[in-house]
């Protein structure tokens, strides 16, 4: 058995029935997915989005592919169509933008929006005020060709794992209001939240889907020709996959 298959192995016997996988794959090459595939694993996550399409060409066509990174408007045209999931919706602008070239693609997109609780400037997200206020409007009834099937969100990036529970606490409360606030949502049932160091706390407080990478594949080796002067990794940045 190969070290991806042992690592994928050890932590399906720690994540709990109901709660997905998704193996973040991202600056990993096609050798190391297709470990974990034969190993099992039909999800994967990554971030940028020709590293995705190139992957797809190449990989088995069942796999499941989640974008997990920041996605900027003029890559959407490029990825309709090709993800089962776009986690990382983190404006209304995006969301459009997504609904847009859904609806001539012909194909309804499903996605997570993005919720910004961290304590960092630099993460993308809704505020929770922000969100809540989108579904008590019904926002989403403007939308002709996506479907919002829960929210996602990333913990302060710290080694306060109390801080990191108050995080992801706050991303399943704001969650839980919207559904309050709208019973009405269906097929509304995704908390997509924690990551290699810290995805046991995320299930605990509600996750029913965890993104995890250096635990699986371990240290990114940054082979892409297309990531350009990648930085040393630290403790934290491994804990955030």
């Amino acid at each position: 058995m190969s070290k991806i298959a042992e690592n994928l192995k050890e932590l399906r016997n720690e994540i709990p029935s109901g709660v997905e996988l998704v193996a973040v794959s991202k600056f990993h090459p096609e050798e190391a997915l297709l470990e974990a595939y034969a190993a099992g694993q039909r999800r994967f996550g990554e971030s940028r989005v020709q590293e995705l399409l190139r992957k797809q060409e190449s990989l088995p066509a069942d796999i499941e592919w989640h974008f997990i990174g920041h996605l900027q408007t003029n890559k959407v045209r490029q990825l309709i169509g090709r993800a089962s999931l776009i986690e990382s919706v983190d404006s209304l602008h995006l969301l459009e933008a997504i609904d847009k070239e859904s609806a001539k693609a012909g194909v309804v997109s499903r996605i997570l929006m993005q919720l910004h609780v961290a304590r960092e400037e630099t993460k993308f997200g809704f505020t929770p005020a922000e969100l809540l206020e989108y579904f008590r409007s019904k926002g989403y009834e403007s939308l002709r060709a996506t479907h919002i099937c829960g929210v996602m969100g990333m913990a302060s990036n710290t080694d306060d794992m109390e801080r990191v529970r108050a995080d992801f606490r706050e991303i399943v409360s704001v969650y839980k209001a919207i559904k309050e606030a709208d019973p009405d949502l269906r097929g509304f049932d995704t908390v997509s939240m924690g990551m290699s160091g810290d995805w046991p706390i995320a299930v605990e407080e509600g996750a029913t889907l965890v993104r995890v990478g250096t635990r699986i594949f371990g240290e990114r080796e940054y082979c892409l020709s297309a990531v350009r002067a990648p930085r040393r990794s630290t403790p934290t940045d491994i804990r955030k996959d």
